[in-house]
């Protein structure tokens, strides 16, 4: 039945869009943080192609009202679903205004943080723009949005476009957004926050905008270290111009994805929000470079379906590779292939649905659809490719697009097999191992890593020197975080010496990979390991403590001394460890009470779901568990994240097998929000 349905809409919509063409609104809004509300003046100009008695606008579970056509009260149908224009439409053009309120269920997210602040922002794509702004599901309809937003003047206003003027009206700035060229609904956005930001100018003369928080200045340099190096790298790889006025890049709470390319404007999670520590684990350069290259693959043009989606996360995922393949090298590019090569070929073991499938997985379309772009761009050549790009964007801009209509610039370029392409890497899900092991050959990394993938099976003794003479090389990390990785589950006494010429090599990730792959530490080596404790890397940080303080008992207050000052990432991972094991310590604190408060405070709204996963889940390890962690528990269940809210109930679910917990969770119940009392119900009857 669900398929059915989604035939249906995409066939009216195909109706709809060969009968109204919709060329441009503008919305004037107010937001309410405090109802969760949105409401507006809209006003849609549009084109009918053909005569048509109804037209259709996708809007959820909102109220309408001084709905006209051109000046004259209009015959409207409100669905919950579809605002519906009822009339006998001739061609030509016309005006539709209409006044709107919602509190949106998804897609606009407000976000409360301390001192009654608060974020708000969007994500349209998978979430539909609909229930915020009356819009089109539909990507092929595209059209010039243009926002106006009214909020409280100590806050910052971004929507798509430039701004072209900011008025002050009663303790409000009424900010006005102004697009020059049409997109898809899903690419709508809005970003409310106090944020601070720099500007720049890219080599084309590109206005570029970063945002922060002003809480983290400090880390402006790291998080956006590469951003308009990427930007410039792009326009001269892409070959055509930015095709945009502005390009912002802004960092939001709680977002739902690691980024999000709407037109103009990229908001991207909070963990990417780095110091130089945390740039070595959780840099922003990859998500950064996907999400631009979405402004030319997705934004400029945009697949007409999803059965095409690659056109859209392959071209973004194989320029984003080919961006940090600039910035990191071509070891760096290669290895990044080596891996996904791998992965699709344990993925294609159960998964049967190709590149071209609506139903296709992430990494189907991401990973699979990147392999392919490189397949055909090693094989026309690079000329070739360019030329067949260039020629693809100029084509189709500002239009949706199909594979058919990418293979037929190719065609102009080359006489590449494209059916036998297609087969192989958009048809089928089995990984073509001889064609990706010989393009990868081609980089002496990767001679390495194959020779050692051979050596699987062999003896220890008989590659030890191999590998031993590889760890005293200067051959790239990767190589060397594969022998580490091949050699976990030997016995330490035989390993010994390979541990050690890894960690003695100084490189993070090959350290790392030592930290991560030695489940017991022996006596012996236990001076070598604690060196981990001094890298720069949070990750590394928090595995070498954890293993440490489980170990070695008798040392556990001499590390957690060591460690006491401890943050890491803008999570707290380190801190909520810390509190943690200290809790966990016998006679360690003087003043547990106070590190218990800590931790939970952790686990509450104050602070982002990632930390706040972190902290109940210590918290319910240790069995640190008072009715302040069940009510900040419960209250996950409630969370937008719906990796945060599946955490919560499943824990809940865990929890009230114990027959003391149920009475716990009963005793809670009368003190919680109607939402919260609402998911705990559900859970307490299963």
């Amino acid at each position: 039945m669900k398929y059915f349905l989604l035939f249906f809409t995409t066939f009216v919509f195909a109706q709809q869009t060969q009968f109204v063409d919709f060329k441009s609104v503008s919305g004037q809004l107010k937001l309410n943080a405090i109802e969760k509300s949105v409401s507006g003046l809209v006003d849609y100009h549009f084109e009918v192609l053909k005569p048509i008695d109804t037209i259709k606008i996708d809007a959820k579970n909102m109220e309408f009202s001084n709905v006209t056509i051109n000046q004259k009260e209009a015959v409207f149908i409100n669905t919950g679903k579809q605002l519906q224009i009822v009339g006998h439409f001739q061609e030509g053009d016309n005006q539709l205004t209409f006044e709107y309120a919602v509190k949106p269920k998804q897609a606009l997210y407000f976000v409360n943080i301390e001192n009654a602040e608060v974020q708000i922002w969007t994500q349209g794509q998978g979430r539909y723009t609909s229930n915020w702004f009356p819009s089109f599901d539909d990507v092929n309809e595209k059209l010039i949005f243009n926002l106006g937003i009214t909020y409280d003047k100590n806050y910052q206003v971004v929507s798509n476009g430039i701004l072209k003027e900011k008025t002050e009206e009663n303790n409000q700035f009424h900010w006005q957004y102004q697009m020059e060229n049409p997109m898809s609904s899903y690419l709508l956005m809005l970003a409310i926050g106090k944020f601070e930001k720099k500007e720049f100018k890219s080599k084309s003369k590109i206005p570029l905008e970063y945002y922060l928080e002003p809480k983290d200045a400090d880390r402006f340099e790291p998080t956006y270290r590469y951003s308009k190096r990427i930007f410039d790298f792009l326009e001269k790889e892409i070959g055509v111009k930015y095709p945009w006025k502005i390009n912002r890049q802004i960092p939001v709470r709680d977002f739902l994805y690691a980024g999000m390319e709407n037109t103009t404007t990229t908001l991207f999670a909070t963990r990417h929000v780095v110091d130089s520590i945390g740039f070595a684990d959780r840099n922003y350069t990859n998500v950064d470079a996907h999400e631009l290259a979405h402004h030319w693959f997705g934004d400029l043009i945009t697949a007409e379906s999803s059965t095409h989606h690659w056109l859209q996360e392959g071209f973004a995922t194989y320029y984003a590779l080919l961006a940090e393949k600039e910035i990191y090298g071509e070891d760096y590019f290669y290895s990044k292939l080596y891996d996904t090569a791998q992965q699709l070929k344990f993925a294609s073991r159960t998964d049967s649905i190709p590149v071209l499938n609506a139903k296709a997985s992430s990494l189907t379309f991401y990973e699979k659809g990147a392999w392919a772009l490189f397949v055909l761009h090693e094989s026309i050549g690079d000329k070739a490719f360019k030329k067949a790009i260039k020629s693809y964007l100029k084509k189709y801009a500002y239009k949706t697009v199909n594979t058919q209509d990418f293979f037929n610039e190719i065609k102009k370029v080359s006489d590449f097999d494209l059916d036998k392409f297609q087969k192989t890497w958009l048809e089928t899900t089995v990984f073509d191992t001889p064609t990706g092991n010989a393009l990868l050959s081609k980089n002496k990394t990767i001679q390495q890593r194959l020779e050692i993938d051979k050596l699987k099976k062999t003896p220890l003794a008989e590659k030890q020197d191999y590998f031993l003479k590889i760890l005293n090389s200067d051959s790239y990390q990767s190589v060397k975080e594969s022998i580490v990785e091949q050699i976990e589950s030997e016995k330490y006494e035989v390993k010994k010496a390979l541990l050690t010429a890894a960690l003695q090599t100084n490189n993070i990730k090959v350290r790392q990979a030592v930290a991560e792959n030695l489940s017991k530490i022996p006596e012996d080596f236990r001076t070598e390991y604690e060196t981990l404790l001094e890298d720069k890397s949070y990750q590394t940080q928090e595995v070498a403590l954890y293993f440490l303080w489980k170990d070695f008992p008798q040392r556990r207050a001499e590390y957690l001394d060591k460690t006491k000052t401890w943050i890491g990432f803008n999570d707290y991972n380190l801190r909520t460890l810390w509190l943690s094991l200290a809790l966990s310590t016998p006679n360690y604190s003087n003043d547990p009470e106070g590190l218990i408060s800590e931790l939970i405070a952790f686990s509450s709204t104050k602070y982002e779901a990632t930390t706040r996963q972190n902290a109940l889940e210590k918290l319910i390890a240790f069995k640190i568990i008072n009715d302040q962690v069940l009510s900040n528990l419960v209250n996950s269940t409630t969370h937008h994240m719906w990796q945060f809210s599946k955490f919560g109930r499943e824990t809940i679910r865990l929890l009230l097998k114990k027959s003391e917990m149920r009475a716990s969770f009963e005793r809670i119940l009368p003190n919680l929000t109607p939402d919260e009392q609402f998911q705990l119900n559900r859970l307490l009857k299963e």
